[in-house]
């Protein structure tokens, strides 16, 4: 049996090599980036092409990690190895994409009722102090604060340290409407995929079951290649975090850490 299998149509397939339990999804591109999966199945290598890739940091916001919003120390600890992927990505050429809760009054008028109830636990339970406090998006959630997950406010913002690390000249940002960033082809993290064409998707974020594998899910169903930077995600749900872990690199892509990336290799 020969060792080098091809996967999907042909134009945008990926390569398998059995012997060297390596998966290349660099399409062809002559520059390829080798980074060893830390989940699933043992000594199993992937190489993407940094040019059909992007990094999409998920939901690094002052509403989901800064003190004064939320207790989240993984989420903090998370930020911090991001930065270092971050730099690795710039070092290699991978586009760096700020996918955001960013919203506008037009969303509020049109947001789903299951998708205000995620946000709006406080009218239901009074939580125990005001940090944690969610009253629906748009609600203002004082001490200078801001309206609840709104464009421009200060709880929308890239949490400190990531966004002192953004590049305004050369960074993607893109605001979603829903905890998928890819929900529908005209969110503007899809125009921007499509513009780029970016093929190969790794993920950072918070929290990992919940935004980051919502739009990993929908990468996965629309058919890029999905990569998850396990230590750069975090999730405050029991369990949350290895379950997703499990189910990406078993069924919807690969799994990483920030030092297998960083010690990737550039062919």
């Amino acid at each position: 049996m020969a060792s080098l299998s091809s996967w999907g149509p042909k134009g945008d397939q990926w390569t398998y090599d059995s012997d060297a339990k390596a998966w290349n999804l660099a399409r062809g591109e002559p520059c390829g980036f080798t980074v060893c999966a830390t989940e699933g199945p043992a000594d199993t290598s992937i190489t993407l092409a940094p040019v059909l890739s992007a990094l999409v940091v998920v939901d690094m916001q002052n509403f989901f990690i800064h003190p004064r919003c939320n207790d989240h120390p993984t989420g903090l600890a998370a930020a911090e190895r991001t930065l270092e992927v971050v730099k690795k990505c710039r070092e290699i050429g991978v586009k760096v994409i700020w996918l955001n809760w960013g919203l506008t009054e037009d969303d509020l008028a049109n947001m789903p009722a299951a998708a205000e109830r995620s946000f709006a636990s406080s009218l239901v339970t009074p939580p125990l102090d005001n940090k944690q406090a969610r009253n629906g998006f748009g609600s203002d959630m004082g001490e200078g604060r801001g309206r609840l997950l709104m464009a421009g406010s200060w709880n929308a913002q890239l949490y400190d340290t990531l966004q002192d690390a953004s590049k305004t000249d050369s960074d993607i940002f893109c605001d979603k409407d829903r905890m998928s960033g890819l929900w529908n082809g005209d969110t503007p993290l899809a125009k921007a995929l499509a513009t780029g064409g970016y093929r190969t998707l790794l993920f950072a974020g918070v929290n990992s079951d919940q935004c980051v594998l919502g739009t990993l899910a929908d990468a996965y169903y629309r058919g890029w290649d999905c990569v998850v930077v396990e230590d750069c995600c975090a999730t405050k749900t029991p369990a949350g975090h290895d379950v997703t872990l499990y189910n990406t690199s078993r069924g919807y892509g690969f799994v990483v850490n920030s030092k297998s990336f960083v010690e990737g290799t550039l062919q």
